[in-house]
């Protein structure tokens, strides 16, 4: 870990038109459908993204060729409510064990049909400032756009999945 001043977190905000079991499930149980296959750390071609539903659990890659890559492992798992990973990922956007960023992620009912999610990516100085600054502008980059396309599946998609 490195010593010094903290990292601002990257905070990201979407509103889903669907209950919150169901955005929690496309989140997580339907990972493949929404992450983009071409956004990966391991090897490529990429055949399937998916998390381990339980706590432990993996943000998996599989590569066509069968490998799997670990991206981030879960540390907190309260379905339909809330989630935390470890991010594994280094400055250089490859897999790495000691990596230690966070990735949060809460749901919250606003309404019959619609729930709010926050995602918190935060710890970024874990990687040291330089590495952790770089990873920082990165996903602060890259979230908005993987947040919508998981919006438009979760909205997209029946709410009996």
């Amino acid at each position: 870990m490195s010593e010094g001043a903290v990292i601002a977190p990257v905070r990201k905000l979407v509103h889903v038109r669907a209950p919150i079991d169901h955005a929690f499930d496309v989140f997580t149980r339907g990972l493949t459908r929404w992450w983009p296959h071409t956004y990966g750390v391991g090897r490529k071609p990429i055949e399937k993204v998916l998390l381990e539903p339980k706590l432990g659990g993996r943000w998996l890659e599989i590569a066509e060729d069968g490998t799997a890559t670990t991206v981030a492992t879960i540390t907190l798992w309260e379905p339909p409510h809330r989630f935390v990973m470890l991010w594994q990922i280094d400055a250089q956007w490859k897999p790495n064990a000691a990596m230690r960023s966070e990735v949060d992620v809460q749901f919250v009912v606003e309404g019959a049909d619609v729930t709010r999610v926050e995602l918190l990516h935060h710890k970024f100085e874990t990687m040291g400032s330089e590495a952790g600054a770089s990873m920082r502008r990165d996903v602060e980059g890259g979230w908005p756009g993987l947040l919508q396309r998981f919006v438009a599946e979760a909205e997209r998609s029946p709410t009996s999945s």
